[in-house]
Protein backbone atom coordinates (compact mmCIF):
# COMPACT_ATOMS: atom_id res chain seq x y z
CA UNK A 1 0.00 0.00 0.00
CA UNK A 2 2.90 2.76 1.25
CA UNK A 3 4.70 2.02 -2.27
CA UNK A 4 1.62 2.34 -4.51
CA UNK A 5 0.88 5.56 -3.28
CA UNK A 6 4.08 6.69 -4.71
CA UNK A 7 3.34 5.59 -8.13
CA UNK A 8 -0.77 6.18 -8.30
CA UNK A 9 -1.06 2.68 -8.61
CA UNK A 10 -3.64 2.82 -5.76
CA UNK A 11 -5.46 4.59 -8.51
CA UNK A 12 -6.42 1.50 -10.13
CA UNK A 13 -7.92 0.02 -6.60
CA UNK A 14 -11.96 0.67 -6.78
CA UNK A 15 -12.89 2.30 -3.45
CA UNK A 16 -9.42 3.15 -2.23
CA UNK A 17 -9.73 6.88 -0.57
CA UNK A 18 -6.44 8.41 -0.02
CA UNK A 19 -5.86 12.17 1.59
CA UNK A 20 -3.20 13.83 2.47
CA UNK A 21 0.22 15.31 0.51
CA UNK A 22 3.05 13.26 -1.36
CA UNK A 23 5.63 15.83 -2.43
CA UNK A 24 8.05 14.87 -5.26
CA UNK A 25 9.97 17.22 -6.41
CA UNK A 26 7.80 19.76 -4.82
CA UNK A 27 4.68 18.45 -6.77
CA UNK A 28 2.26 17.18 -5.00
CA UNK A 29 1.52 13.88 -6.54
CA UNK A 30 -2.01 13.27 -4.97
CA UNK A 31 -2.90 17.10 -5.72
CA UNK A 32 -6.23 16.48 -7.97
CA UNK A 33 -4.62 18.81 -10.80
CA UNK A 34 -1.71 16.34 -11.31
CA UNK A 35 -2.74 14.09 -13.78
CA UNK A 36 0.59 13.28 -15.25
CA UNK A 37 1.30 9.31 -14.42
CA UNK A 38 3.29 8.68 -17.63
CA UNK A 39 6.26 11.43 -16.44
CA UNK A 40 5.52 9.99 -12.91
CA UNK A 41 6.01 6.31 -13.27
CA UNK A 42 9.03 7.17 -15.17
CA UNK A 43 10.27 9.13 -12.56
CA UNK A 44 9.44 6.67 -9.62
CA UNK A 45 10.76 2.78 -11.05
CA UNK A 46 8.64 0.03 -9.25
CA UNK A 47 10.42 -3.75 -8.38
CA UNK A 48 7.82 -6.00 -7.37
CA UNK A 49 7.88 -8.79 -5.15
CA UNK A 50 7.86 -11.72 -7.43
CA UNK A 51 10.34 -11.00 -10.59
CA UNK A 52 7.78 -10.27 -13.61
CA UNK A 53 10.37 -10.05 -17.00
CA UNK A 54 7.88 -9.70 -19.73
CA UNK A 55 8.29 -12.94 -21.93
CA UNK A 56 10.32 -11.04 -24.47
CA UNK A 57 14.32 -11.38 -24.91
CA UNK A 58 16.18 -9.60 -22.23
CA UNK A 59 17.53 -6.57 -24.78
CA UNK A 60 13.57 -5.92 -25.16
CA UNK A 61 12.96 -5.73 -21.72
CA UNK A 62 15.22 -3.43 -21.22
CA UNK A 63 14.53 -1.25 -24.09
CA UNK A 64 10.78 -1.83 -22.84
CA UNK A 65 10.63 1.70 -21.22
CA UNK A 66 12.61 3.48 -23.43
CA UNK A 67 9.96 2.86 -26.44
CA UNK A 68 7.26 3.66 -23.96
CA UNK A 69 8.79 6.98 -22.79
CA UNK A 70 10.47 7.56 -26.35
CA UNK A 71 13.45 8.63 -24.29
CA UNK A 72 16.11 7.22 -26.73
CA UNK A 73 17.10 6.75 -30.16
CA UNK A 74 17.27 3.46 -31.29
CA UNK A 75 21.39 3.83 -31.96
CA UNK A 76 21.23 4.52 -28.29
CA UNK A 77 19.57 1.04 -27.21
CA UNK A 78 22.66 -0.99 -26.84
CA UNK A 79 24.66 1.45 -24.88
CA UNK A 80 21.45 1.52 -22.09
CA UNK A 81 20.81 -2.00 -22.35
CA UNK A 82 24.69 -2.33 -21.48
CA UNK A 83 24.52 0.38 -18.58
CA UNK A 84 21.59 -1.21 -17.37
CA UNK A 85 22.81 -4.95 -17.41
CA UNK A 86 26.18 -3.77 -15.73
CA UNK A 87 24.00 -1.75 -13.09
CA UNK A 88 23.16 -4.28 -11.56
CA UNK A 89 26.06 -7.31 -12.42
CA UNK A 90 24.45 -9.37 -15.26
CA UNK A 91 26.12 -7.95 -18.24
CA UNK A 92 29.08 -10.45 -17.88
CA UNK A 93 26.35 -13.21 -17.43
CA UNK A 94 24.32 -12.11 -19.95
CA UNK A 95 25.79 -9.89 -23.25
CA UNK A 96 26.07 -13.18 -25.58
CA UNK A 97 22.55 -13.92 -24.16
CA UNK A 98 20.57 -10.45 -25.07
CA UNK A 99 18.21 -12.33 -27.47
CA UNK A 100 17.40 -15.38 -25.12
CA UNK A 101 14.10 -15.38 -23.34
CA UNK A 102 14.07 -13.43 -20.36
CA UNK A 103 11.63 -16.14 -18.82
CA UNK A 104 14.04 -18.62 -19.33
CA UNK A 105 16.87 -17.03 -16.76
CA UNK A 106 17.03 -18.12 -13.12
CA UNK A 107 15.20 -16.56 -10.68
CA UNK A 108 17.74 -14.18 -9.22
CA UNK A 109 18.53 -13.31 -12.76
CA UNK A 110 14.87 -12.35 -13.46
CA UNK A 111 14.74 -10.15 -10.55
CA UNK A 112 18.29 -8.20 -11.46
CA UNK A 113 16.96 -8.02 -15.11
CA UNK A 114 13.58 -6.41 -13.67
CA UNK A 115 15.90 -3.84 -11.42
CA UNK A 116 18.15 -3.21 -14.85
CA UNK A 117 14.84 -2.50 -16.74
CA UNK A 118 13.52 -0.31 -13.88
CA UNK A 119 16.96 1.82 -13.89
CA UNK A 120 17.14 1.73 -17.85
CA UNK A 121 14.28 4.99 -17.85
CA UNK A 122 16.80 6.71 -15.66
CA UNK A 123 14.06 7.08 -12.44
CA UNK A 124 14.64 9.29 -9.45
CA UNK A 125 13.12 6.99 -7.17
CA UNK A 126 13.21 3.12 -7.03
CA UNK A 127 10.28 1.58 -4.88
CA UNK A 128 11.18 -2.58 -4.12
CA UNK A 129 8.29 -4.61 -2.74
CA UNK A 130 10.47 -7.01 -0.53
CA UNK A 131 12.56 -7.62 -3.78
CA UNK A 132 14.45 -11.06 -1.88
CA UNK A 133 11.05 -12.51 -0.54
CA UNK A 134 11.17 -15.29 -3.24
CA UNK A 135 14.81 -15.58 -3.39
CA UNK A 136 17.31 -17.87 -1.49
CA UNK A 137 19.87 -16.56 0.85
CA UNK A 138 23.02 -16.16 -0.97
CA UNK A 139 20.98 -14.50 -3.81
CA UNK A 140 19.11 -12.17 -1.15
CA UNK A 141 22.65 -11.27 -0.48
CA UNK A 142 23.69 -10.04 -4.19
CA UNK A 143 20.48 -8.24 -3.90
CA UNK A 144 21.14 -6.32 -0.89
CA UNK A 145 24.61 -5.93 -2.18
CA UNK A 146 23.60 -4.39 -5.45
CA UNK A 147 20.65 -2.47 -2.76
CA UNK A 148 24.12 -0.64 -1.28
CA UNK A 149 25.73 0.12 -4.88
CA UNK A 150 22.11 1.89 -5.73
CA UNK A 151 21.76 3.72 -3.40
CA UNK A 152 24.73 5.98 -4.39
CA UNK A 153 22.70 6.89 -6.96
CA UNK A 154 19.26 7.01 -6.53
CA UNK A 155 16.29 6.76 -3.47
CA UNK A 156 15.06 3.16 -3.02
CA UNK A 157 12.55 3.00 -0.65
CA UNK A 158 11.86 -0.84 0.29
CA UNK A 159 9.15 -2.58 2.23
CA UNK A 160 10.34 -5.91 3.26
CA UNK A 161 9.03 -8.16 6.60
CA UNK A 162 13.40 -9.08 7.11
CA UNK A 163 14.47 -6.61 9.60
CA UNK A 164 17.58 -7.82 9.66
CA UNK A 165 17.91 -6.93 5.96
CA UNK A 166 16.16 -3.20 6.25
CA UNK A 167 18.88 -2.68 8.99
CA UNK A 168 21.41 -4.11 6.33
CA UNK A 169 20.22 -1.78 3.52
CA UNK A 170 18.39 1.24 4.76
CA UNK A 171 20.11 4.72 6.10
CA UNK A 172 16.71 5.33 7.65
CA UNK A 173 14.15 2.66 8.86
Amino acid sequence: TLLRIFNRMNDLIEGVRIEGEVLIDSDNILDGDFSDLVKLRKKVGMVFQRPNPFPLSVYENIIFGLKVHHLAKKKEYDCVVQESLESVMLWHDLKDKLNRNALGLSLEQKQRLCIARALAVKPDILLMDEPCSALDPQATLKIEGLMQNLKKNYTIIIVTHNMQQAARVSDDT
